[in-house]
C-alpha cells in the first residue's frame, strides 16, 4: 500500500487580520461575527479591485464592524 502525501496548505493570508480584529472587538462582537465581515469583505474587494489584499480586507472589515457595534448601541 502506497502512502499518500497531503501537499502543504497554504497559509491563510487573512489568519493575522482575523487574530487582531477578534481581539479588537472581543467584547462588541463573537469571533463568528468577525469570520463574516472578513469574508465579506474578502469578496467586495475583489469584486470592485480585482485583488483581495489583507491590509484591504482589514479595513473594511474593520468599518463593517465599527458599523454593527454602533448600530447595536444605539439599537439598545
Amino acid at each position: 500500500m502506497s502512502e499518500r502525501t497531503i501537499p502543504d496548505q497554504e497559509p491563510d493570508p487573512y489568519e493575522h487580520v482575523s487574530a487582531a480584529l477578534r481581539s479588537e472587538f472581543s467584547e462588541v462582537h463573537p469571533a463568528s461575527t468577525v469570520t463574516r465581515c472578513i469574508q465579506a469583505a474578502h469578496y467586495g474587494a475583489l469584486e470592485v479591485t480585482g485583488q483581495a489584499h489583507p491590509v484591504l480586507v482589514e479595513r473594511i472589515a474593520r468599518k463593517h464592524l465599527e458599523v454593527l457595534a454602533l448600530a447595536a448601541s444605539e439599537g439598545g
